[in-house]
C-alpha cells in the first residue's frame, strides 16, 4: 500500500472548516454531526480524574494511581506504549521495529515485552499467553491516543481482580465513551514520519457511535529505512439511561516495518555508524482485530459489570541478533510466527449494604479466556526465506479465575480488604513436529490477598499491602519434554510459577493541590523469567527477590499547571547458591521521570520531561553494565478556537544514549570465534514534529 502522502493531509485540514460546522469554544461538549446538533442531543458528561487528583478513601495502597486523557496527551512521545510511562517508574523501550511491541521495565523487571505486568484495554487483556516471541507479549501498537478517556493503575499482588502475569502489576485503559467534538489531526516530522488521525462521534439511534481512523508511516534515521506503516480502525457504539451503560467496539490494527535490531557495540564507528544494521532483512509485519461488549448495570445497592470479547491475531517476525553464530553458512536470522483467534469475557458483581454506620462491599467476579492458535511457528531462515522449521505447535490454552473481594469499614477509620482468588489453566499442545511434545497438563492455584487502610488522618492515610500471585510458563514449555534445538529430553517447566509481594505506603494531601505518596515494597517470585538476547525470548529461571522504594509528587497549582516527580530506587537479586551470580540483568536500580505542564484551553501551552534510567548490569556477575540514559521531550503550542498548533522535540538534548543493551555472545563473518559483547538498539537523535489539529 502506498504511504500517506502529507500534501493529501494538510488539503483535508485546510478543507475540514468549509465541510461543516465549526465550533467557537473548544471547552463546549456537543455530539458531533448536523444530524445530533439538529436534534439537540447533550452529549453524557464525561468526569475524568488525574494524578493530582484526591484518592484519599478510594486507593487501597500507596502505588495505586490513575492519570487523565489530557495529562497523557500533554506528554510528548515517540511511540504509543510510552504512554504506560505515567506508571511511575515504567520505562518503555524499544529494540526493534516500530510495528514491535515495547520493552518494558517496572520495578526491577525487565518485562520483555509484557511478561508479569497485566494491560488491559476496557476489559480485554492485551498481554498473550505462548506467544511466538515471549510470554505474556503485550503490543500496544492497535491503541488510538486519542481515543483513551482514562488509564488506571496498578502495582504488587494484593488485587484479586488481576490474576495471571499481573506480579509487578497492572494498568488499564479507559477508552472514551464518546468523544465532545470531531478531531481531525495531522503530523510531520523529520525521518518521514506522518500521521493523520480523523475521528467523530455522531447520534445512532438511541445512542452514539464514534468512529476513527489513523494511519502513520515513518522511516526513521536508520540506513535502512524502517518503511513502518500503521492503519488502526476505531468503531464503538455507546448507549446509555440511569441504570445502564453500553459499549460495543471494534478495533482493527495492520502493520509491516523493517527492523534494525540490536548490533554488536564492537562494530559502531568502526565497521557501520551508530544507526547502521548487520542483517537488513529483519523486520515484520503484524495484525490484530476484536470485538468487544461492555456493559455495566447499577441497582440500588449492587453494580454489575460485563464484559465480552473475541478476536484474530497475527505475527510474522523475522530476527538476527547472532549474526552466524550458529550456522556459519546460512546465518541465525529465525522467524517466529503467531497465528490465533481468543475469546474471553468477565462478570463481576458488587454489593453494598450500611452497617456500622459506614458502607461496606462485596465483589464476587468470575472470568474466562481460551486461546486457539494454531502454526506457533520457529523457523529457521535466510533472507526471510524458511530452510528449517524449529518447532510447529497448535495449542489451545484456556484459562478459568474467580476472586472474591470484601471492603469492610468497622470505623472511620479504618478500612480492611481481603481478597482470595482462584485460577486454573489447561495447557494443552494437540499438534506438534516433534513427536513426544503433544499432551495436555491442567494445573491451579489460590491467591490469598489483603489490604488494611488507616485513616484519614488530616488529610493522610497509611496502607499495609501483601497478597500472593503467579504468572503462567509457556505451554511449549509446560508440555514439551523434547528441547526442539537439540532433539534431546528436557526438563518441563513448572506450569504456575508463585509470587509474593507486600508494600507499606503513605498517601499525604494535607497541602492543597499537592498530593505525595511514599511506598516500600519487596516481590519474591518462585521462578525468574529472564530474557534471553540470543534467543529473543524469556525462560525460567531460578528464584528472585526484589525490594524498592518509590516516591511520587504531584502538584497543580491551578488549572494550568501541572509538575510532577516520580522516583524509584530497586535492588534485585537471583536466590542462586553460588553468590557471584545473583544479579538480575537489566534490573534498573534508580529511575526518575520528571515533568511540567503549561497551558489552558486557549493560548500558548507547553510541556517538558524528563527521563532517567541508571546503569544496569547486564549479566549475573556484575563486571558489565549499560550505560545511563537520559531522555528530555519537549513541546510547544498553541490553541486559538478549535485550531490546535503543536511543535515536539524528541530527544531534545540529542544524547546518544541506548534504548536497549544486552550481553552476549555473537558471531560475524570477519569472526574467527564467538565474541562476547554488549548489543545495543540507539535511542533516535534528536527530532522535531509538527501537528495540527482540527476540532469540529
Amino acid at each position: 500500500m502506498p504511504a500517506f502522502r502529507p500534501s493529501t493531509a494538510i488539503f483535508c485540514l485546510m478543507l475540514t472548516p468549509w465541510l461543516g460546522h465549526a465550533q467557537t469554544a473548544v471547552e463546549t461538549p456537543k455530539a458531533t454531526g448536523s444530524l445530533a446538533e439538529a436534534e439537540e442531543f447533550e452529549m453524557p458528561e464525561i468526569v475524568i480524574e488525574g494524578k493530582a487528583e484526591s484518592l484519599i478513601g478510594i486507593a487501597t495502597s500507596a502505588s495505586k494511581g490513575q492519570t487523565s486523557a489530557k495529562e497523557l496527551l500533554a506528554r510528548p512521545f515517540s511511540r504509543r506504549g510510552e504512554l504506560l510511562e505515567s506508571i511511575p517508574g515504567f520505562i518503555a523501550t524499544q529494540h526493534s521495529g516500530d510495528g514491535k511491541a515495547n520493552q518494558y521495565y517496572l520495578r526491577g523487571t525487565n518485562l520483555d515485552h509484557g511478561n508479569d505486568f497485566a494491560i488491559y484495554v476496557d476489559g480485554m487483556q492485551v498481554n498473550l499467553r505462548n506467544h511466538a516471541h515471549g510470554q505474556g507479549y503485550a503490543d500496544m501498537n492497535f491503541l488510538i491516543p486519542e481515543l483513551v478517556g482514562q488509564l488506571d493503575y496498578w502495582k504488587g499482588t494484593y488485587f484479586a481482580q488481576h490474576g495471571d502475569l499481573s506480579s509487578t502489576g497492572a494498568a488499564r485503559f479507559k477508552l472514551v465513551d464518546s468523544l465532545p467534538q470531531g478531531i481531525l489531526s495531522t503530523t510531520l516530522g523529520q525521518f518521514m514520519y506522518e500521521r493523520t488521525l480523523i475521528a467523530d462521534t455522531i447520534k445512532t439511534g438511541s445512542g452514539l457511535l464514534t468512529v476513527a481512523f489513523e494511519h502513520q508511516y515513518y522511516d526513521g534515521p536508520w540506513q535502512l529505512p524502517a518503511s513502518a506503516m500503521r492503519l488502526n480502525g476505531f468503531a464503538r457504539y455507546h448507549w446509555q439511561d440511569a441504570t445502564d451503560n453500553v459499549n460495543i467496539t471494534l478495533m482493527g490494527y495492520r502493520g509491516k516495518w523493517d527492523s534494525t535490531d540490536q548490533v554488536p557495540s564492537r562494530l559502531i564507528g568502526s565497521v557501520i555508524d551508530r544507526y547502521g544494521n548487520v542483517d537488513p532483512t529483519d523486520g515484520g509485519n503484524s495484525q490484530r482485530y476484536s470485538l468487544s461488549l461492555d456493559w455495566v448495570h447499577e441497582g440500588d445497592h449492587t453494580t454489575t459489570r460485563t464484559n465480552l470479547y473475541g478476536g484474530f491475531y497475527d505475527l510474522d517476525l523475522f530476527s538476527n541478533f547472532t549474526y552466524f553464530l550458529d550456522n556459519p553458512v546460512q546465518g541465525d536470522q529465525f522467524e517466529q510466527k503467531d497465528h490465533r483467534w481468543f475469546v474471553g469475557g468477565q462478570v463481576a458483581n458488587d454489593w453494598r449494604w450500611d452497617a456500622l454506620g459506614q458502607e461496606q462491599r462485596l465483589t464476587l467476579g468470575v472470568q474466562m479466556r481460551t486461546d486457539f492458535i494454531s502454526g506457533l511457528g520457529l523457523y529457521n531462515t535466510t533472507q526471510r526465506q524458511r530452510w528449517n522449521a524449529i518447532s510447529v505447535n497448535d495449542i489451545i490454552q484456556d484459562t478459568w479465575g474467580v476472586f472474591a473481594e470484601a471492603e469492610l469499614k468497622p470505623t472511620k477509620w479504618l478500612r480492611i480488604i481481603p481478597g482470595l482468588r482462584g485460577d486454573v489453566m489447561q495447557f494443552e499442545v494437540t499438534k506438534s513436529n516433534i513427536t513426544g511434545n503433544t499432551g495436555s497438563v491442567v494445573s491451579g492455584i489460590l491467591s490469598p490477598k489483603l489490604n488494611v487502610v488507616f485513616g484519614p488522618w488530616k488529610k493522610t492515610e497509611f496502607y499495609l499491602n501483601a497478597g500472593s500471585g503467579f504468572h503462567s510458563n509457556d505451554t511449549r514449555g509446560v508440555v514439551g519434554g523434547i528441547d526442539p534445538a537439540t532433539g534431546l529430553a528436557s526438563p518441563r517447566a513448572t506450569p504456575l510459577v508463585r509470587t509474593y509481594g507486600a508494600e507499606v505506603g503513605i498517601r499525604n494531601e494535607s497541602i492543597p493541590k499537592l498530593v505525595n505518596t511514599l511506598s516500600f515494597w519487596t516481590l519474591h517470585s518462585g521462578s525468574e523469567l529472564i530474557y534471553e538476547g540470543d534467543t529473543g525470548s524469556s525462560t525460567p529461571g531460578p528464584s528472585s527477590q526484589r525490594f524498592g522504594i518509590e516516591l511520587s509528587s504531584y502538584w497543580r497549582p491551578n488549572d494550568w499547571t501541572m509538575l510532577d516527580v516520580e522516583a524509584t530506587c530497586t535492588r534485585a537479586y537471583l536466590l542462586t547458591q553460588d553468590p557471584s551470580h545473583q544479579n538480575v540483568p537489566n534490573s534498573i536500580p534508580y529511575t526518575l521521570n520528571a515533568g511540567i505542564t503549561l497551558g489552558k484551553a486557549q493560548g500558548l501551552f507547553g510541556s517538558l520531561r524528563v527521563r532517567y534510567m541508571a546503569p544496569r548490569p547486564l549479566d549475573q556477575v556484575l563486571d558489565v553494565y549499560s550505560r545511563e540514559s537520559i531522555q528530555v521531550n519537549g513541546r510547544i503550542g498553541y490553541r486559538h478556537k478549535n485550531l490546535e498548533f503543536a511543535l515536539d522535540c524528541l530527544n531534545l538534548l540529542n544524547r546518544s544514549d541506548y534504548d536497549v543493551a544486552y550481553y552476549y555472545p555473537s558471531q560475524l563473518k570477519t569472526d574467527a570465534a564467538p565474541v562476547n559483547d554488549v548489543h545495543v538498539h540507539p535511542i533516535e537523535p534528536r527530532m522535531f514534529r509538527l501537528s495540527v489539529t482540527y476540532r469540529f
